[in-house]
């Protein structure tokens, strides 16, 4: 793993079998924001929009976050997101950090009713939350403490 970058865009994902939630944020400010979500049926559809995202924002290095059980053991789920993390690796050539996600969707959910989203739109804009949750604490930790 190389060294974290100085300055440039980060895009994180909060990866799901059915959505994966994006979020970006400059390393310099170190401020993440809620993208997007996708929420296409098929890996190609999937690959397609994030490469969208990759040539608009031009990101030079890429988080995923990981779920894990209580216990520090890696949930199914999580070993799906490395594996989409290597995906993204070998499609994109760029460097991909994992973040422990626990409690990522449970602070998001808390940070969307806090600035007063409506229950029905929260749905929506839950897994971007998450993603934005996710590179709070990449921004937060040296990828060396990351899972």
């Amino acid at each position: 793993m190389s060294p974290r970058p100085a300055r440039g865009a980060v895009l994180a994902f909060d990866f799901g079998e059915k959505r994966i939630g994006v979020a970006v944020g400059e390393i310099e400010l170190a401020i993440p924001h809620a993208l997007t979500v996708i929420a296409a049926e098929d890996n190609n559809g999937r690959f397609a929009a994030i490469a969208t995202l990759i040539t608009e924002w031009r990101p030079v290095r890429l988080v995923v976050g990981i779920a894990s059980h209580a216990d520090g053991g890696v949930h199914e789920t999580g070993r799906l997101a490395r594996r989409f993390g290597q995906r993204l690796h070998g499609r994109f050539g760029l460097e991909v950090d994992y973040v422990d996600e626990r409690l990522t969707s449970l602070a998001a959910e808390t940070a969307l009713r806090e600035a007063g989203v409506r229950t029905d739109k929260r749905t929506a804009l839950l897994d971007a939350a998450a993603a934005a949750e996710i590179l709070r604490g990449w921004f937060a930790a040296p990828p060396e403490n990351a899972t």
